[in-house]
């Protein structure tokens, strides 16, 4: 009898085990769906660029909800998921993986909107909420939170991958991205059934039994260790640790350590060279300045010195004008009488300089003085000129006639030009005209009386 009632209370157990096996079964089956119809619409979105929808659409599974909390509180989440546990993590590692790596992916389309557009399409205190999560990577914490219940080493190697490459990309420094894969590795990989390696001090050690469980697990192994030892430890001035690293990791064959050294000696020597570029440059633009402050300076002193001459001229312009002044002073006062008498004023007229005459005085033509001998033979001599030029227009081959009368012409000139014969010749003529003045007067006598 008690065998009876002991075998149907172990029939009970079984069949109470078996229907809540059977019911997480199926409640994981209607999740994972419920999830890939989610992932499918969200990515639909994201294609038409509508990453705001995406984004609401893909929130509710991958962020905890009440319920899961209040169930993980009775023990009915499954293992890895802890109480902060999105619906991602109940779902399959191919589905869990291919939604948080979509999320990164979005994560990284709607930063790279810019501010702009980003405050157009979320507002700007969402858009900066969500672009801080890559630029001070909190977004790794998220994830390991509420994918894989807060175990580091759970989180698939392909999120690792996208986890990192956006913290390269969005972070200004690569401290906390360093800490986080080193981390990772230290725990093994577990999600990617990678090898143990130890981070203490420094060192590293690799641990026994390690291995990949698959070639696609293997490069995507390769492409961590490629991030970490390539991107991430130069980011970080890391080199001789980065070669230790390369140089004492199982993972890695004889070929592509070689291949791994090479390219950290490349990008090495790249740095380096940038770096000089980068010293050349800077000295090339403080030299540009150097020149260009020299060359304000030369120009502001040119300024002062033609502002100078400037001022020096317009003080001696009033220097001239007050001489001016005083030497019309002085020119008046010589007009007052002293002792009684007065100068005359002719005399001070003519001690001032032609170009101070008042203008009423300049404006007086002298007259005319009477027409003198040199006078009337210049007339005389412009007269027969005319009559030359006229007669030559009339005659037409006759060219000892203009030979005589131009002979006539210059000896008339040279009697004219000769002054002690222009005086002669005027004695002459005013003895004449004496004679005839006389002669006429005579006649006018005679016939009067």
């Amino acid at each position: 009898m008690a065998a009876t009632e002991t075998m149907t209370y172990q029939d009970s157990l079984d069949s109470q085990y078996l229907s809540s096996s059977l019911s997480n079964l199926s409640r994981s089956r209607s999740t994972n769906s419920l999830i890939v119809r989610t992932y499918k619409q969200a990515t639909q979105l994201y294609l038409t660029k509508r990453f705001k929808e995406a984004l609401e659409t893909l929130e509710p599974i991958i962020t905890p909800q009440r319920a899961q909390r209040d169930d993980a509180t009775n023990g009915d989440v499954p293992h890895g998921a802890g109480a902060t546990a999105a619906p991602v993590a109940q779902c399959s590692k191919g589905t869990r993986t291919k939604v948080w790596v979509f999320y990164l992916s979005l994560l990284h389309a709607i930063i790279e909107l810019g501010p702009e557009e980003g405050k157009l399409a979320f507002g700007s205190s969402r858009w900066r909420q969500l672009a801080n999560k890559a630029r001070e990577g909190t977004i790794w914490e998220e994830i390991v939170q509420a994918g894989y219940g807060g175990i580091e080493g759970d989180v698939d190697a392909d999120v690792v991958v996208n986890l990192a490459t956006l913290l390269l990309g969005h972070m200004a420094t690569q401290t906390l991205n360093q800490q986080r894969l080193e981390t990772w590795l230290a725990t093994g990989g577990a999600g990617d059934g990678g090898q143990h390696v130890a981070f203490a001090d420094g060192t590293i050690s690799p641990a026994p039994n390690g291995g990949t469980s698959s070639p696609k697990a293997l490069a995507t192994r390769l492409k961590i260790l490629e991030l970490y030892t390539l991107h991430v430890l130069p980011a970080n001035e890391e080199w001789q640790y980065a070669r230790e690293f390369i140089e004492m990791n199982d993972t890695l064959d004889e070929e592509r350590r070689e291949v791994f050294v090479h390219a950290l000696q490349q990008l090495r020597e790249e740095k380096d060279g940038t770096a000089v570029k980068e010293r050349e440059l800077a000295a090339r633009r403080e030299r540009e300045m150097e020149e260009q402050r020299q060359q304000e300076e030369a120009g502001r002193e040119q300024q002062a010195r033609q502002e100078d001459e400037k001022q020096k001229a317009a003080e001696v312009q009033p220097q001239r004008a007050s001489s001016v002044r005083s030497d019309a002073s002085i020119a008046s006062s010589s007009n007052t009488p002293v002792n009684g008498t007065t100068k005359p004023a002719a005399n001070s007229q003519s001690k001032l300089p032609a170009k101070r005459a008042s203008p009423s005085k300049a404006s007086k033509k002298p007259p005319a003085p009477p027409p003198t001998l040199y006078r009337r033979a210049s007339s005389a001599l412009n007269n027969i000129q005319h009559m030359i030029m006229q007669a030559s227009r009339n005659m037409t081959g006759n060219s000892m006639a203009m030979f005589r009368l131009l002979m006539f012409m210059v000896a008339f000139l040279v009697l004219v030009a000769r002054r002690d014969l222009r005086l002669k010749l005027k004695r002459v003529l005013e003895d004449g005209w004496t004679k005839v003045r006389r002669t006429v007067g005579m006649g006018v006598k005679v016939s009067y009386i």
